[in-house]
């Protein structure tokens, strides 16, 4: 399950991975605060992938990396594309109808739907540590938001953020099939060249007028998903998702704090029970999954 990774350097990834979720806790609190003043969700999307077009393309110009852009995968980048832009459509939208915490905690589902992928898609054989962490980890949702123990988390949010995680998880098999034969330069300027043009096209019917501040939000925005997304790419070109996934764990730490210190909330206790549940399952996957390719390794 844990795929081709290009060139392993597992501790390289861990740090890369470390900056990433930072990145992505970010962005996350700037989406959530753009959406907060009135820009809507394919406005958000356009400008996100907008600004990584251009910061992208700037410093793949002035440093001579034009070559790397070549590519014979061009479907293969077609439709990691398309199924990423529907993953970043779900996972901004978790934000804009979940508190960050509750929507950060979601997310920490993708190993869980990783396992069940890998059953699914590559027909692997899942043994009772799997299944066991998976189990444990839809717990932990369900305690999550229990709207009894103060959650009062809306069932639309519930059902975009666990639909966010089954797409993340897909969307990280892909990029690592990506990363065996192209450059992350390469897989996040493909990403961006095609879905911009294809996200301009909704701005005629939701663009807006804002004010210099929200402007400044949603730039701060778009820089800092260029910033996760390449970290994102080159984590799994040194690490796979099963092993480096564990230190996304630590953007659910931003997330509180972002969540208190810019919106003024702090999480129910639901967040505290379920939490340790699905992270706990997170690991456990991860732990079975490095087992288990140093056992294919030996072998």
């Amino acid at each position: 399950m844990d795929g081709s990774v290009a060139a392993p350097r597992p501790i390289l990834a861990l740090v890369i991975r470390f900056f990433a979720a930072g990145s992505l806790a970010t962005m996350a609190m700037l989406v959530k605060l753009a959406g907060s003043r009135g820009v809507a969700l394919p406005e958000l999307l356009f400008w996100r992938q907008a600004v990584t077009l251009v910061v992208l393309g700037s410093a793949i110009a002035l440093t001579g990396r034009l070559a790397t852009l070549r590519t014979e995968r061009l479907g293969a980048h077609a439709r990691r594309a398309f199924l990423g832009v529907t993953s970043m459509a779900f996972v901004y939208g978790a934000v804009l109808l979940l508190p960050l915490a509750e929507a950060t905690v979601l997310g920490f589902t993708t190993p869980l739907f990783a396992v069940l992928i890998a059953l699914i898609w590559f027909r692997e054989r899942i043994g009772i540590y799997r299944w066991t962490a998976v189990g444990l980890g839809f717990l932990g949702v369900g305690i999550v938001m229990l709207p009894d123990l103060g959650g009062g988390v809306s069932v639309e949010g519930l059902a975009v953020g666990l639909i966010a995680g089954a797409f993340v998880a897909l969307i990280s098999f892909l990029i690592q099939d990506l990363n065996r034969s192209e450059s992350p330069w390469s897989i996040v300027f493909w990403f961006v060249a095609f879905t911009t043009p294809a996200l301009a096209l909704f701005l005629p019917f939701v663009g807006a007028a804002h004010d210099p501040t929200t402007w400044g939000i949603v730039i701060a925005m778009g820089l800092a998903g260029a910033v996760a997304q390449l970290f994102l790419t080159w984590s799994l070109r040194f690490g796979s998702a099963a092993t480096i996934i564990v230190i996304d764990y630590t953007s659910l730490v931003w997330a509180v704090f972002y969540g208190e210190a810019v919106f003024g909330r702090l999480p129910p206790a639901t967040l505290w029970l379920g939490a340790p549940l699905i992270i706990g399952a997170g690991l456990v996957v991860a732990w079975r999954e490095h087992r288990l390719s140093r056992r294919n390794r030996a072998g």
